[in-house]
């Protein structure tokens, strides 16, 4: 009877392994496919293009985003070609890596399966779908939970694997963006330390491992450096020294808040509600597992796990406070869900908390899909008709299925897609050189154009001000770009993008510039002195 019970649970997991496996790719696939928001939607794009023409981050253009997402679609269109479905389907991918890993976790900290499974299709729904495309953020958040995981599961189960693996996401996590890396790094540390301190018998052993997963995600930024031939100089200018600059004064001004400003914690507890709703069960059956007098080693490990929990939680909130970008942490929301549910059935089994658990995941998965996968808030697309999007085939092949709608023509997507056709046939007919200055960061690999512009994208944050102490460096970067390569043009795509070459040049009077349609501005630079 045991052994046919054993055959059922295991037969029931891997159907649910499949489900999930199959819905996590096509829910991120089918809303990949609904909108754009041209400068996160495709940042990614032509970044993977360069590396694939074999131009790199930091050495050929500049960056203060991960390089780590450049690379790993670089492969996909390698192995899939340059296209809108080898470049949603990387997301779609992690999407699927991060939903079944949160199975196995749910199933592993005491969840029974079907639990776990509801579970992790809301981590399906909420996690990669609100945006679709290649984003920094999501990569940066999903490294670091598949991080916490490990670590919870190295402390819970003794697995060699989970210690390797912890340091590896992390610094995949931090080569995707700067944070929450240093951050949950410096918690994972003092975690570890402890459980050291309380498992003498274990640590050599684990401290193994740690070191081996270190040497191995090292290795492999070592391999891309030294192959690539990019200097470090660079990489620490761009991606460690310059954005330390911009964080400076937003974590001084996000930290005085938080003290002195009791409305701004208020308003955090009140956007973030569902979060610290469904920890409340945790909280209590912490509370009641602290009564224990906890000498069991068992129940010490589940404290930490405890602790680590939340403290990530707490540091997950406060860097997407920090970014001051999209929110797209409401995918911790099952997860923290599923963790309080799994500790409730464990040191205070009490039914409506498990029902109080549900009924908040439920509504607040609900209410987040409708709003950031199917009204696309987190793409600005707030009460678009998305009726009116149009096929970006129109515009080439490789976006046929893009269903075009953008904020930026949200009322008017087609005479969008008509002003991108006419800028593309505008520029396939120019023989001399040139690069872009655009959020439409496709037309490099659309045009096969072998000049790389000098900036990975072009928002407010990602070039120096003047007055920033590595202005000189970015200014002296890009225009070396553009004298090397004999730049005769550049194009300036879109609206408002006329700063950012502008204020690099001391005499403007030298820039000839003609205004080609309404989004294509041409600055013909050939007799200016650099």
């Amino acid at each position: 009877m045991l052994e046919k019970n054993t055959f059922k649970i295991i037969s029931l997991n891997k159907a649910f392994v499949s489900i999930l496996f199959f819905l996590s790719l096509l829910a991120n696939q089918y809303y990949g496919y609904r909108g754009v928001f041209p400068i996160d939607s495709f940042l990614i794009f032509d970044a993977a293009y360069n590396i694939t023409s074999g131009h790199y981050p930091f050495k050929d253009y500049w960056t203060i985003t991960g390089p780590l997402l450049d690379y790993i679609q670089a492969l996909f269109f390698l192995m899939l070609g340059i296209n809108w479905f080898s470049y949603v389907l990387h997301a779609s991918i992690l999407n699927m890596i991060l939903t079944l890993f949160s199975f196995y976790f749910f199933l592993n900290i005491g969840l029974k399966n079907y639990y776990a499974f509801i579970y992790s299709l809301g981590v399906l729904i909420l996690t990669y779908p609100s945006a679709g495309t290649p984003f920094v953020d999501h990569h940066a958040v999903i490294f670091s939970v598949m991080g916490l995981y490990s670590l919870a599961l190295g402390i819970l189960l003794n697995k060699n694997l989970f210690w390797f693996l912890i340091p590896v996401f992390i610094v995949f996590s931090f080569l995707s963006k700067q944070i929450p890396a240093p951050y949950l790094s410096i918690l994972f540390t003092f975690v570890i330390f402890y459980y050291f301190f309380l498992s003498k018998d274990l640590y050599k052993k684990i401290l193994l491992y740690l070191i081996a997963g270190c040497l191995f995600a090292f290795l492999i930024i070592i391999s891309i450096f030294l192959i690539n031939e990019i200097p470090i100089k660079n990489f620490l200018i761009q991606y460690v020294f310059y954005p330390m600059s911009l964080g400076e004064g937003r974590i001084h001004a996000l930290n005085n808040a938080l003290i002195h400003e009791f409305k701004l914690l208020k308003g955090i507890v009140l956007y973030f509600k569902f979060i610290f709703l469904v920890l409340i069960p945790l909280l209590i059956s912490t509370f009641f597992l602290l009564k224990i007098k906890v000498k069991d080693l068992v129940q010490k490990k589940e404290l930490i796990v405890i602790f680590l929990f939340l403290g990530s939680i707490l540091i997950f909130i406060y860097c997407q406070l920090l970014t001051q970008n999209q929110v797209l942490i409401f995918f911790l929301i099952p997860i923290c869900a599923a963790f309080s549910h799994s500790y409730i059935i464990k040191y205070y089994n009490k039914n409506y908390l498990i029902y109080l658990i549900l009924l908040i995941f439920v509504f607040s998965t609900t209410k987040y899909h409708l709003s950031f996968n199917q009204q696309k808030n987190f793409m600005d697309l707030t009460n678009a008709n998305f009726e009116l999007s149009v096929d970006a085939g129109q515009l080439d092949k490789r976006l046929s299925g893009l269903k075009w709608i953008s904020p930026n023509y949200k009322d008017n997507p087609s005479y969008e897609i008509d002003l991108l056709i006419s800028t593309k046939k505008i520029l396939a007919k120019k023989k001399e050189n040139f690069f872009f200055i655009t959020d439409y960061q496709f037309f490099a690999s659309l045009l096969k154009n072998q000049f790389v512009s000098p900036n990975k994208w072009y928002d407010i944050r990602s070039v120096p001000r003047k007055k920033n102490k590595y202005f000189k460096e970015y200014k002296n970067f890009f225009l070396s770009k553009v004298k090397n390569n004999k730049i005769k043009y550049i194009y300036l795509i879109g609206k408002n993008k006329e700063i950012f070459f502008y204020k690099l040049i001391d005499d403007n009077s030298c820039i000839i510039s003609k205004q080609l349609n309404e989004l294509l501005i041409e600055l013909q630079i050939n007799k200016c002195e650099f």
